[in-house]
């Protein structure tokens, strides 16, 4: 059996599903390729059993096959191919014969049976129902970017491993938290015909940052499983089953102190403060009054510290109020491209809301930090 392909098209292939072969994994099987000629048409699947992704392409092809090849061998050697015509032939002794203008090459392959069953979500036993929607992969895309970073890494706690997708009548609402952090940010452009919370796991989401563009994503979700399908490629993943906590009930309806500041003075001033925080705590301290604000660190351990004054709006009370440096940073970091930002306070002991001044059309952004405990 031979089939031929072009080297740049089958590199292109390569790249977009290689993100799911795993670096290192008790099962050698899955850093393979699964390749399946059917029908002039080469699928190549990869899975590291938490994510799963497939592409196909157009070729030249005698019969239909399945087969599993080494997938970073294969992966290295068309990325150092020029645009060629790439001519594989199965061999006896389970090898395969790739040739190009340039030389000849051989190595091994097994048998497909060895290589684990790729889900589906059209073949998900439990579905009983599938939803589907159409999504902005750009969209998608900006909404990952600002949610991701806050995704908890306890599996003590499996849920907040994850990205909430929450389906209401008003749009897509995404949300992540670790219990330090949270992001909170409703998409009124994306509608669907359903109202359903789903939990995408981080691994999905971080390999879906990497192959999102600006096409549209379509996306189907069972109880079990959403695959992501974009253009030639598709992702599947199992979704996380626990119930994803009530975040709703940890925003603060109440903070009415609040605080005008510039993102990038604010930004860079804790980014200076972090230098000088204790590396146990990573603790700063906001003191806040009237159209100023300070911020302060002090490193007992090394004897240093460090106060900053930052020009800000402010209605409210005079307020001392303590956060992990590195939790602020992220969510300065996220919001970067904000000109100005509110903070909106209550006490020295509750969450804290950050938002931008500037709202964008049809978009909801909120990020909470929870605060810390200053030594009295």
């Amino acid at each position: 059996m031979e089939f031929k392909v072009n080297s740049k098209e089958l590199e292109k292939l390569l790249s977009k599903i290689i993100p799911a072969v795993p670096t290192r994994t008790p099962m050698p099987i899955l850093e393979n390729f699964l390749f399946e000629v059917k029908d002039g048409q080469l699928t190549i699947y990869a899975t590291d059993l938490e994510i799963s992704l497939k592409s196909s392409l157009n070729i030249v092809a005698d019969e239909n096959i399945k087969i599993v090849v080494p997938a970073r061998l294969l992966n290295d050697v068309v990325r150092s191919l020029k645009d060629t015509t790439i001519h594989f032939k199965l061999m006896a002794n389970k090898k395969i014969s790739i040739v190009t203008d340039m030389g000849k090459y051989t190595i091994s392959y097994l048998d497909a049976d060895e290589f684990p069953e790729i889900p589906s979500v059209e073949t998900d036993k439990n579905a009983k129902d599938i939803n589907e929607v159409l999504i902005n992969g750009e969209e998608l895309r900006s909404a990952f970017e600002k949610c991701a970073f806050a995704m908890s890494k306890e599996e003590m706690r499996p849920a907040m491993m994850g990205t909430l997708f929450e389906f209401r009548d008003d749009g897509l609402r995404f949300v992540t938290t670790d219990g330090h952090r949270l992001v909170n940010m409703l998409n009124k452009n994306i509608k669907a015909a359903f109202n359903q919370q789903y939990v995408v796991p981080e691994r999905a989401v971080s390999v879906l940052l990497k192959i999102l563009n600006e096409k549209e994503v379509k996306i189907h979700l069972t109880k079990t499983y959403v695959s992501f399908k974009l253009n030639d490629i598709e992702l599947i993943t199992r979704l996380i089953s626990q119930k994803y906590p009530d975040y709703a009930s940890v925003i603060p309806l109440e903070n009415e102190f609040l605080m005008k500041v510039n993102t990038r003075d604010i930004h860079e001033s804790i980014k200076r403060m972090m230098l000088f925080s204790t590396s146990s705590t990573r603790r700063v301290k906001f003191s806040i009054m009237t159209d100023a604000l300070e911020i302060s660190a002090e490193d007992l351990d090394i004897g240093a510290s460090g106060e900053e004054k930052v020009i800000c709006e402010y209605k409210g009370d005079a307020l001392e109020i303590g956060f992990n440096s590195s939790y602020v940073n992220d969510v300065l970091t996220h919001l970067s491209s904000e000109e100005e930002i509110i903070f909106k306070l209550h006490s020295p002991t509750k969450a804290v809301v950050v938002e931008p001044v500037q709202k964008k059309e049809n978009i909801d952004l909120i990020m909470l930090l929870m605060p810390v405990r200053l030594n009295t």
